[in-house]
């Protein structure tokens, strides 16, 4: 009975200290169909390949999701760019609404968003868990994954590209969120309760994302790395809450939108 005891809390030792070791990495890559709005009317079939393909380095990033089970942070993955193609500037990034590094603590609730607009550093401050997730009977395979369904609906994230098309069609900023459809798939296979961007909450970690023109899907998981994890929280810029983040953006867009009709009505 004594030996008994003693292999059942070797093995819950064991359970624990896997449990604490618990990391991973997972590995996204995300296609963003561009929208070019009604000033795209204009343009020829050409040029409108032609700026796919400058845009194609902002619309088809690589992501890394590092995570803990309390903790990640979801980066895009650093690579080289093709000759022409213009360089990762801020202006491609801005209007194709990659942010920058996103951190999460699921233990606190803390979301954290690193990102820069028009030259500025921010922090962009919420809360994680924020959806009302309903979980569909649809399941298929991911990989060696067996992945469920997952729906929701989010608020349109707001960018330059975004709120100008609202300024074409109207000179006056529409304040209320606009809101789309996300549809997710999960694994329990592995129990942590988080995926790539802002979104978590599910019961496994989220290997796709369908939302708005936007396809996010997992291509690797590395469980359990040799070299231990670091996960950091950004701490330089300016913090704000994600709808002061968005009142910027949306006045800013605002002032580029009259900078812009203002010496075309004075000729």
């Amino acid at each position: 009975m004594k030996k008994t005891f003693i292999l059942f809390f070797f093995i819950l030792g064991a359970l624990s200290t896997i449990a604490q070791d618990f990391q991973g990495k997972a590995y996204y890559k995300s296609k963003t169909t561009m929208d070019f709005g009604s000033w795209g009317d204009k343009m020829s079939a050409e040029r409108k390949k032609m700026m796919k393909e400058r845009m194609r380095p902002y619309l088809e990033p690589m992501f890394i999701l590092t995570f803990d089970r309390e903790k990640s942070i979801y980066k895009e993955e650093e690579r080289l760019d093709a000759p022409g193609s213009g360089g990762r500037s801020g202006w491609g990034k801005m209007m194709s609404g990659n942010g920058g590094p996103i951190f999460k603590n699921l233990k606190t609730k803390k979301f954290i968003q690193d990102t820069e607009f028009m030259g500025k550093k921010f922090l962009i401050s919420d809360s994680v868990n924020k959806l009302n997730w309903v979980l569909e009977k649809e399941q298929k395979m991911i990989g060696n994954y067996l992945c469920f369904k997952a729906t929701a609906e989010i608020p349109s994230k707001k960018t330059i590209s975004s709120e100008w098309r609202k300024l074409e069609k109207s000179d006056s900023l529409n304040t209320e969120n606009e809101y789309s459809k996300v549809s997710a798939w999960y694994s329990p296979q592995i129990p942590i309760s988080n995926g790539p961007a802002e979104f978590d909450g599910l019961p496994g970690l989220i290997l796709e994302l369908n939302y708005e023109n936007t396809v996010i899907l997992c291509t690797k998981v590395v469980m359990n790395p040799e070299k231990k994890i670091q996960i950091n929280e950004p701490k330089k810029g300016e913090v704000v809450s994600k709808d002061e983040y968005d009142k910027i953006v949306e006045v800013k867009v605002k002032e580029m939108r009259e900078m812009y009709r203002g010496p075309r009505l004075k000729r």
